[in-house]
């Protein structure tokens, strides 16, 4: 019974992950946004705001406890 259980959790968290991953926005701005951009990532220039900061954190949530699932699930067996 807990083995279903998590397998559900496990897929739950995997099609959220999936989701928030595809609903980032995209990072790069072709090859000046590759120069410049490298400097503004590096010391902060451009902080996450809104939308952006929402799918970061949904996205790091999601990944850890993907992985914690996949572990629990691999010491079960």
């Amino acid at each position: 019974m807990l083995k279903i259980v998590l397998y559900v959790a496990q897929v739950l968290v995997s099609l959220i992950l999936i989701g928030s991953v595809l609903l980032q926005p995209g990072k790069s701005a072709g090859l000046s946004g590759s120069i410049a951009g490298g400097a503004e990532q590096l010391f902060g220039k451009k902080k996450s705001k809104g939308y952006e900061a929402l799918a970061s954190k949904a996205t790091t949530v999601s990944a850890i406890l993907f992985m914690i699932l996949s572990l629990v699930l691999l010491f079960i067996q």
